[in-house]
């Protein structure tokens, strides 16, 4: 048998039967996966096997054994429902994805997850499968490509020059994140940016004319990008438009590629039909007959088809080994810029970050937003991977450091992104950013938006993304803006997102304390929940030491022999020490627990829980301008909570808290409600 070794890429590129069958075999093994499963999209990867055997051969740089080389191309399959796509060009192209993987497909345990999921399988650079969310990510790579570019590359020393190709179905441009995502990329000119758009006309209910008549070429135009049309099953179409697309950097490309779904299936091509379900036993059968593979052969892989990747696939092992040659010149030629990136790249702040936190005179109340401000202001021109931003909202949200230089069009080499009224796209774009790796966003909008951004939010957590979400005007607090921007349910539901850490600081000294955290983490992403007004600065003499809400909760304020618990965030801590102090003087001794993150918390020990709230003290309030939904979890059924189940009003905010029964008076009420609950006991 010819070696893999002894055959030029010039054979290859010439070879067009071979390169016929590499298409088929994809084709073939997402029918057999996705029948072998009972469960898929066999459709799409059929239509776009075709894309993708041009893309992965001929444009795409990458190593798979070492998947994570920093200026390897970026690929994001947008369209995540066609997830044997990739997982058969993974496995096709060396990644540490095996055959036996894509029998396993969609099953417990497997690589091969319904939907491409980060960091299960190496070689995916994204979650995908919300349609919408992948091409979003893929703008905040590009753009973090150029930002990286601009930082690190000297004369002669090209680190960053890769680029990110995205497959998108009609339904990722349908979803609204896609408006705001590319209308910002066509903004910022981002040229390395190429998506193909799979344009299959089809969508779970029927034809896409049921719902759909935009004229994509248009509104992509409109945008400010590059468009071509194509027929995407035309494979020397396909390579024509990519080469196009690289020669010029000015702006991002659209490639409209008109495909059919389910490409070979006789009676199901063209039809909703191959799009969201097995093509069943027969259909499997007819297709492959007319695509010319074995109907005797499930997963079907000849040796020469394996080869035919590989080959192609050294061309990335050899500009991976030239970049680490070229890295280790740099290293002696730029020590800093380099020590500077490869810290960026491993998520590790530079010592002494910390050395210059602010501190805050006592005599001066200031919102926790204005106090988060001034962190950034200390930390900014000490952690050089900080990218910050805000949806339109930088005066209010304090994110913008001083004289810092703002990203615009050709012009990357600044730390600040105007996102524009484009909460959703924010979000999408920063965690592109984290997944290229070598920047650490954060950016703000007011809390109540983050009801625009919790699909992405959502992903961002489940990939473990170290992502920093600053939101200001956190409650009724914000006062005269009124009910449409008070939130009351968005704190129960950024809590109730597995592995997002939530901090809502009781004054300035623990909002610094929230930013230790937000930096230290490198496992998922954390949302810090700032006021509007002013909340005075705790006298730490007096209180316990602001250190403490780095474990989540602690006793903020005791007393000997308390009866009763009461548990404050926010603003409301102060109305907690309020109310302890009326009921000393009902003779009632009371401990107030600031707890600004009730994550942190639940992870501390056993025995540091206890400690802070004693289980023989069931006599408990929770204190919070919110929904109190959950708060049960923290008093327990003796418990009593004072929150908001219902929406604000537009008032000045000291009104409002005194109208809604938010105040001192209103605990003591319930405190004293709980101990007698408890006695009854």
């Amino acid at each position: 048998m010819t070696k893999m070794t002894d055959i030029s890429e010039q054979d290859l590129l010439k070879d067009s039967r071979l390169e016929q069958l590499a298409v088929n075999v994809i084709r073939g093994l997402s029918m057999d996966a996705v029948q072998k499963a009972n469960s898929g999209h066999p459709g799409t990867p059929m239509g776009l096997a075709d894309a993708a055997v041009i893309l992965w051969t001929r444009f795409l740089s990458f190593d798979p054994e070492d998947p994570q080389w920093p200026d390897r191309d970026r690929f994001v399959l947008s369209c995540g429902h066609a997830s044997m796509l990739l997982y058969s060009l993974l496995f096709l192209c060396g990644f540490d994805v095996s055959l036996e993987d894509l029998k396993n497909f969609r099953q417990f345990g497997s690589k091969t997850a319904g939907h491409p999921e980060y960091g299960h399988a190496p070689g995916v650079e994204t979650t995908t499968g919300p349609l919408g969310q992948g091409i979003a990510n893929a703008v905040g790579m590009a753009l973090a490509e150029r930002i990286l570019a601009s930082r690190y590359n000297k004369p002669g020393f090209e680190l960053f020059n890769h680029w990110t190709y995205v497959f998108a179905s009609d339904g990722d441009l349908m979803e609204g994140i896609s408006h705001e995502c590319c209308s910002l990329a066509g903004h910022l000119g981002l040229g390395k940016l190429i998506v193909l758009y799979d344009d299959n006309g089809i969508t779970i209910d029927g034809s896409t004319s049921l719902a759909y008549s935009d004229n994509v070429k248009e509104r992509f135009l409109s945008y400010g990008w590059e468009v071509q049309q194509i027929y995407g099953n035309d494979r020397k179409q396909v390579e024509e438009a990519f080469a196009k697309a690289k020669s010029t950097v000015d702006r991002p490309h659209m490639i409209i590629a008109k495909t059919h779904i389910g490409y070979g299936s006789p009676h199901k091509q063209d039809t909703e039909k191959a799009h969201g379900e097995p093509l069943g036993a027969e259909e499997v059968k007819l297709a492959k007959e007319k695509l010319g593979l074995p109907t005797d052969i499930e997963f079907f892989v000849p040796e020469e088809v394996i080869q035919y990747f590989r080959v192609f696939t050294l061309k990335g092992k050899r500009k991976r080994y030239e970049w680490l040659e070229l890295f280790k010149k740099y290293s002696l030629q730029y020590p800093q810029e380099a020590e500077s990136l490869n810290k960026a790249l491993r998520n590790e702040l530079a010592e002494g970050w910390q050395d210059q936190l602010p501190t805050f005179p006592l005599d001066k109340a200031i919102a926790t937003r204005a106090a988060s401000g001034a962190v950034i202001n200390s930390i900014f021109s000490k952690i050089d991977s900080l990218i910050g931003g805000s949806a339109d909202l930088t005066p209010s949200n304090n994110t913008r450091p001083k004289e810092v230089v703002d990203i615009t069009r050709g012009k990357f080499s600044g730390r600040y992104i105007h996102y524009g009224v484009r909460e959703h796209a924010m979000a999408s774009i920063m965690s592109g950013m984290a997944l290229h790796k070598g920047i650490r966003p954060y950016g703000g909008t007011f809390l109540i938006f983050s009801d625009y951004m919790r699909p992405t939010m959502r992903l961002a957590a489940m990939m473990k993304l170290p992502v920093i979400y600053i939101f200001t005007h956190d409650s009724i607090g914000l006062g005269e803006d009124g009910p449409t921007h008070q939130p009351v349910e968005q704190l129960t539901a950024l809590r109730a997102i597995p592995n997002m850490t939530v901090f809502r600081p009781c004054d300035a000294t623990e909002t610094v304390e929230g930013w230790k955290v937000a930096l230290a983490r490198k496992d998922g992403p954390t949302s810090l929940i700032l006021t509007r007004q002013a909340l005075p600065v705790l006298d730490r003499s007096k209180y316990a030491p602001s250190i403490g809400a780095l474990r989540g909760a602690y006793v903020i304020a005791d007393a000997p022999q308390f009866q009763v618990i009461i548990i404050g965030t926010g603003s409301e801590v102060h109305i907690a020490l309020e109310a302890q102090k009326l009921l000393a003087e009902r003779n009632i001794p009371a401990r107030v627990v600031s707890m600004p993150s009730w994550d942190l918390f639940s992870n501390q020990s056993s025995q540091y829980k206890e400690e802070v709230l004693p289980s023989n003290i069931r006599a408990r309030v929770a204190v919070e301008a919110g929904a109190t939904l959950a708060w049960a979890k923290w008093v327990g059924l003796e418990g009593e909570i004072v929150g908001l189940d219902h929406f604000g009003a537009s008032a000045p905010y000291k009104i409002i808290y005194q109208k809604f029964g938010i105040t001192p008076e209103k605990v003591v009420e319930a405190a004293i409600r709980s101990l007698e609950r408890q006695k009854r006991q």
